[in-house]
């Protein structure tokens, strides 16, 4: 089929190797009759072979340089799949003898128009590198050009790609670290990740730590400092508080990775006050993501506080259906959330996994009941309690972990539960268990002053039985023998010397050596007399009650969410997450010149008279182009001449009279009370990334309205409102305007909130249309071509359409647009082209919009955008207004 001449043989064939391969199964030796098809003129065949050929070009080298010239080729094929694909085939031949050519291809693609190449040249960069580092400084040069892109498409591979290469040039990181904090939420999923990993780095070496006024308001305390000498409050970098404020919304994603992401970035990065909001994300994952349960837990949990969880505690209570070892990890975490108050639940929590038929996790609840005694001393005696109940068990295991635990709590309160002592004491006749019998003679030794009658007679049982025991009783048994040598030797002294005897012999060396240390301790001898006058001392010596502690409490020194943390081992490749500074490093490294492309010119006004393009005139000059295509050339060309200009923004929407209003409050609704509102397009001077939003209020009540206020903001995460100044008095018959500000974050999502007066409150919300979240941008002809070449690929969106018959000129297409988007027009030199361009409020991300139009009304809309789902929606918005 692949020597066919047919492109549908071909296809099928390739379609069935690839299925081979996602199967697993090894098709390298159908290489050369593949690898002969790579000059095919069919598309489909050509995207399929690369395929074939990525997967075993390394392991095919001879054959695969073959065909060089081929893949050279596909480098500047029009389809921007075979580029990439040509690109990728040519960086997996892992041979230094193609280096210059590889290093070529990778600086051509990094200049290609499609971001989809430029994204594989990216990933091309940390192969090459491998392949041989003295290219370095060559590819730095090539991520220094990536980073600078501006497509959401590219900036998570090559941020991989300076961790693979140069992750210690930080200065490549300062011009562009902005831009990465504002495209971060549009980027792909495992970009995201690897951005914030590489942005979580980068705040600790240039942020101070937010926590340090809790810090030092300890040492003053401590220290009795004077108020004076006190330092000053910490104000927080506005650059590290963006990163926290656009990282925020991701903790709502899909994807866990990112998820955990930005929980790690939080713990080591926000104010302490802050953290807490990573607790219902990280629950939320619990609940539904099984796969990720354990890795979740071994994370995080064990590593954040305990009040930030305490709410969702019956998110960690424990199902039938979990695994063993998420049974466990959710018992630490039940074990860590005791306190006081909520102790009691999950005791009795505790008592029901004791009946589970999973051992392990018996054990497990088992030793949780004994840690929470030993945390929480009000309870100390109630686990005690019903830890000793669990001796009636008749299960073997439970009795024996139980032995265990008990003998450590009994260690706190030795002389309160002589009677636990002796009744533990009767069960070394029936459990078998050797840990567990080793805990009952360890107990009977060590306060055989409590128990008197019995410890003897303890002994005398397991000297019967000495031989069949298990290493680890015999040892115990010896230490009990030395004991009540020493307390008891009138009862004991033929015991001792009869169990030193027999471990004299036995096979294990370790019990021979302690039988004869012990001897010459505990007997005196003409030269051991003076050692045993110290062996009360030694034996009987007050031993520190064990601390029952989580086996997860030494992870602190990894970093949260890395696989080292994950392992409690460093892993290949771990690095260290950097100490924060002692003093603030310089902030103006990331301010970046950014080339002012809206101004004003001195005293020249602009007006809009409504007047048709052919009537609308310029200052004095007489020029007939209208005021959205004159100002920007007109600027620039004061700015070329040398001329000085301010930084004054001008609109280009249609008249404020255009400008739709919405009904906020119906009069009825409101008790006399309405309220429209509309997007005023004018800069919100207090906050640049906040729309305007005009309200206007009418008191159509025969009462005065008092206290007009805004009160009860319930916002999506990241969204904020900067309210209007509360209007004290609105008399009836009267009405007033006000201007509040809402930060959409780029979004459609509603702002709701409260409208208040001195007598009621009405809620109310505000829904902006897409094309409100943008202010204009001018451009010339040659940079808005420049920046839409940028923008192609799967940030480009074209639809044909058929214009409205009252929208088939300039000026009515002009018109619509500018009232549906607030955008700016764009120089043309074409009456068959009007293009418009603007950036959204929030992020500043670039919005390019083209309607050419064609014969008989026909036309077709071409939007260009950096956020996708911008993109989608203006152009649904754009059809409606250019099509009714």
């Amino acid at each position: 089929m692949l020597d066919s001449n047919k492109d549908a043989l071909k296809l099928e064939a390739m379609k069935r190797i690839v299925a081979m391969i996602a199967r697993g199964k090894n098709a390298s030796d159908l290489f050369p009759a593949v690898v002969k098809n790579v000059a095919c003129k069919n598309i489909e065949v050509k995207k399929l072979v690369y395929v074939y050929l990525v997967r075993y070009a390394e392991e095919q080298q001879d054959l695969a340089l073959l065909s060089i010239s081929t893949f050279q080729r596909g480098l500047k094929d029009p389809n921007q799949l075979i580029r990439a694909s040509a690109l990728r085939v040519l960086s997996s031949i892992r041979v230094t003898i193609i280096v210059p050519i590889m290093m070529l291809a990778i600086k051509e693609a990094a200049s290609d128009m499609s971001p989809y190449v430029r994204k594989t040249a990216a990933h091309a960069i940390p192969k090459l590198y491998s392949l041989d580092p003295e290219q370095k400084d060559q590819l730095i040069e090539v991520i220094e050009k990536l980073l600078a892109d501006k497509t959401t498409l590219v900036a998570g591979s090559v941020v991989m790609a300076f961790e693979e290469v140069c992750p210690e040039r930080i200065d490549l990181i300062h011009k562009n670290y902005r831009k990465l904090c504002n495209l971060l939420i549009d980027v792909e999923e495992w970009g995201q990740v690897v951005i914030i990993n590489m942005l979580t780095r980068y705040a600790r070496t240039q942020f101070l730590n937010p926590n340090i006024n809790d810090e030092d308001e300890e040492k003053e305390k401590q220290a009795e400092v004077s108020a004076l000498a006190k330092r000053k409050p910490y104000v927080m970098d506005p650059d590290h508080r963006l990163l926290l404020r656009n990282t925020k919304p991701l903790l709502q994603s899909r994807n866990a990775a990112v998820v955990m992401a930005v929980a790690q970035l939080y713990f080591h990065l926000a104010p302490k006050a802050e953290v807490g909001v990573i607790a219902k994300a990280l629950v939320r994952l619990l609940r539904k993501i099984c796969q990720f349960i354990s890795i979740i837990l071994n994370n995080f949990l064990f590593r954040l506080l305990q009040g930030m969880f305490e709410p969702y505690l019956k998110s960690f209570y424990i199902r039938s259906t979990d695994p063993t070892q998420i049974k466990i990890l959710k018992l630490e975490v039940l074990t860590n959330l005791a306190n006081e108050t909520n102790i009691s639940t999950i005791l009795r929590e505790f008592q029901t996994y004791i009946k589970s038929m999973d051992k392990d996790f018996v054990a497990a609840t088992i030793q949780a009941i004994g840690r929470c005694a030993t945390n929480i001393g009000e309870v100390r005696d109630t686990c005690l309690n019903g830890l000793v109940q669990l001796l009636s068990n008749r299960d073997e295991l439970v009795v024996a972990e139980s032995v265990v635990v008990i003998k450590k709590l009994l260690q706190m309160q030795p002389e309160k539960h002589s009677d636990i002592i002796k009744h533990m004491a009767k069960l070394t006749d029936n459990i078998q268990v050797p840990m567990a019998r080793a805990s009952i003679l360890w107990l009977i030794g060590e306060y055989c002053e409590h128990v008197p009658k019995i410890a003897p007679d303890v002994l005398r049982k397991m000297a019967k039985s000495f031989t069949n025991e298990e290493d680890i009783v015999k040892l115990q048994i010896i230490n009990l023998a030395a004991k009540l040598y020493l307390t008891n030797s009138k009862q004991t002294k033929l015991l001792t010397q009869y169990v030193l005897n027999l471990a004299k012999y036995d096979q294990n060396y370790d019990i021979r050596d302690r039988a004869r240390f012990i001897r010459q301790l505990i007997v005196p001898t003409e030269k051991s007399g003076a050692l045993s006058k110290y062996a009360k001392k030694l034996f009987l010596a007050l031993k520190p009650a064990p601390v029952l502690e989580s086996p997860f409490k030494d992870r602190d020194h990894f970093q949260l969410g890395s696989l080292s943390h994950l392992l409690n081992a460093k892993a290949g490749g771990y690095q260290e997450l950097p100490d924060w500074p002692e003093s603030a490093p310089d902030p103006s490294v990331r301010n970046v010149e950014v080339k002012e492309s809206v101004r004003a010119v001195g005293t020249v006004t602009y007006r809009d008279t409504g007047a048709p393009r052919a009537q609308q005139t310029e200052g004095s000059r007489g020029c007939s182009f209208p005021r959205a295509v004159f100002a920007p050339v007109f600027t620039q060309r004061l700015i070329n001449e040398g001329h000085s200009v301010p930084d004054v923004s001008f609109q280009t929407i249609a008249p404020s009279s255009a400008l739709k209003n919405y009904e906020l409050l119906h009069r009825i609704t409101g008790e006399g009370l309405s309220v429209e509102y509309c997007f005023s397009r004018q800069a919100f001077s207090p906050d640049a990334n906040m729309v305007a939003v005009q309200m206007h209020f009418t008191n159509n009540a025969t009462s005065d309205t008092k206290n007009l206020h805004i009160e009860d903001v319930k916002l999506q995460s990241g969204m904020r409102v900067k309210e209007f100044a509360e209007i004290e008095l609105l008399p009836a018959g009267e009405a007033t305007t006000a201007v509040m500000g809402v930060d959409f974050c780029d979004s459609t999502q509603a702002a709701n909130f409260q409208l208040c007066t001195h007598t009621r409150k009405f809620f109310v919300s505000i829904q902006p249309p897409v094309g409100e979240l943008m202010r204009p941008v001018f451009l010339t002809e040659n940079e808005f071509k420049k920046e839409q070449s940028q923008l192609m690929g799967m940030n480009e969106i074209s639809e044909n359409l058929t214009l409205d018959a009252k929208c088939r000129n300039e000026h009515a297409i002009v018109q619509r647009v500018t009232t549906a988007a607030n955008l700016s027009r764009v120089p043309c030199g074409s009456d068959k082209e009007c293009r418009f361009a603007g950036k959204t409020v929030t992020s500043g991300s670039l919005v390019l919009a083209t309607v050419a139009t064609k014969d008989e009304g026909a036309a077709q809309l071409t939007v260009n955008c950096e956020k996708m789902v911008i993109g989608t929606m203006l152009v649904k918005d754009l059809l409606l207004a250019l099509t009714q």
